[in-house]
């Protein structure tokens, strides 16, 4: 019996539709990760590109548990001496792009930094708000929320 290896011509890619609005942050990240990179498909082979595209909308309203709004902090370097910067997801789930919440959460549970990566993660479209400009590409509505009940706490 032979491995079986998927060919880049053999995917087929899925738009999938996901609202997060009530979603707790890790569990959604977790599952988006999961779709991008294809490990739910029978194919799945883990040097070629098989995940899904992945339409999230209401990133605004996503949940963070505990104390993460203020505590946890994503931080970033500008390059130059003394140029460490800072802000705390709350903080930028209140300011002008909420979606980059849940972009860095996906982005850091994908594997490590990598074209194939890369490239997964262009897969990924977030929105802060109901409308989305993916209408003709007919996108299957996932239910994150009903997978597990601890998603919606």
């Amino acid at each position: 019996m032979k491995t079986y290896s998927a060919k880049p011509s053999e995917v087929t890619k899925k738009w999938l539709l996901v609202d997060a609005e009530g979603l707790t942050l890790g569990r959604l990240s977790s599952i988006i990760a999961l779709r991008l990179r294809g490990k739910h498909k029978t194919m799945f082979t883990p040097h070629i590109d098989c995940g899904d595209n992945v339409i999230v909308i209401n990133a605004e309203k996503v949940r963070l548990t505990g104390k993460k709004a203020k505590f946890d902090i994503f931080y970033w370097h500008t390059g130059y001496p003394g140029g460490i910067k800072g802000l705390s997801k709350g903080q930028i789930l209140e300011g002008k792009f909420p979606g980059r919440v849940i972009t860095n959460a996906v982005r850091r549970m994908m594997p490590k930094e990598s074209p194939l990566a890369r490239g997964q993660l262009t897969c990924l479209r977030v929105y802060a708000g109901k409308d989305h400009p993916h209408e003709a590409q007919k996108p299957e509505f996932l239910d994150v929320g009903s997978m597990n009940p601890k998603n919606k706490r």
